[in-house]
């Protein structure tokens, strides 16, 4: 039967609770393979694995336990090896780059913040800020909406204000946020987000971090901004050397 890795310890790291189960169902029984001064936190991986919501939070619960008493380099969603000699290779490998993560990340968590703009407010935003803005839709109003190129003109002129602004607020939640955090990790672009970006802050920073996210959010009505974490930090593990052939992610 193939491996589920969920993370990776030192091999020094506190036993896990008895009884942890993991992904499957039933849910399988988690146990950790150690190799060195390296340890694999895995199960058996069940056929058939979808990322379902129960084995979704499986998956994090798995983390959560083992992050809660020492450093956990987390591995995505489905991250499986054809078995437990495979892993133990991967962490005989690879030992340089996996022990310099857990000396980074140690004491150290993810934070994930997207910000959107508020459709309305952010338009009425652009207006108050562009005499320009101001004149043509005045003009257009009072010529009874303005003729089709006018109008044409006043949605490309207003696109490309927010356009800016998007670019604007973008850099300023990364500013204000930056200082706080030991590094960043910025996330793949996606519809409807003008800022995807990890944060990796200190638990100690933590609630500096979270007071500096809600001040964003209070000083800019226009802007809606989500904070995600502490999570482990996915975003943080890599870069590193390719994986050996034997390893594999689904």
């Amino acid at each position: 039967m193939s491996t589920y890795v969920y993370g990776i310890v030192a091999a020094s790291h506190p036993d896990l609770p008895d009884g942890l189960v993991g992904v499957g169902d039933p849910a399988l029984p988690v146990r950790v393979l150690k190799e060195g001064t390296l340890a694999a936190v895995v199960s058996d991986a069940p056929e058939g694995l979808r990322p379902k919501r129960r084995e979704l939070l499986a998956h994090q619960t798995v983390l959560a336990e083992a992050g809660a008493e020492g450093c956990v380099l987390p591995m995505r969603f489905g991250s499986v090896a054809p078995d437990d000699s495979s892993v133990t290779g991967v962490l005989a490998e690879r030992a340089a780059h996996y022990e310099e993560r857990l000396r980074v990340l140690e004491g150290r968590v993810e934070y994930n913040v997207k910000a959107s703009h508020v459709e309305e407010a952010v338009l009425h935003q652009v207006m108050a800020e562009s005499p320009e803005l101001r004149s043509l839709a005045e003009a257009n109003r009072q010529s009874g909406g303005g003729s089709y190129e006018q109008k044409i003109q006043l949605g490309e002129m207003v696109a490309a204000a927010v356009k800016a602004k998007e670019a604007e607020d973008a850099a300023d939640v990364q500013q204000a946020l930056e200082p706080l955090a030991a590094s960043t990790s910025v996330g793949p672009e996606s519809t409807g987000w003008l800022v995807n970006v990890s944060f990796l802050v200190d638990r100690d920073s933590a609630a500096a971090f979270l007071d500096a996210a809600e001040e964003l959010r209070a000083s800019r009505p226009h802007l809606e901004l989500r904070v995600n974490g502490p999570l482990p930090p996915y975003s943080f593990v890599e870069p590193g050397p390719a994986e050996p052939a034997g390893a594999t992610a689904e």
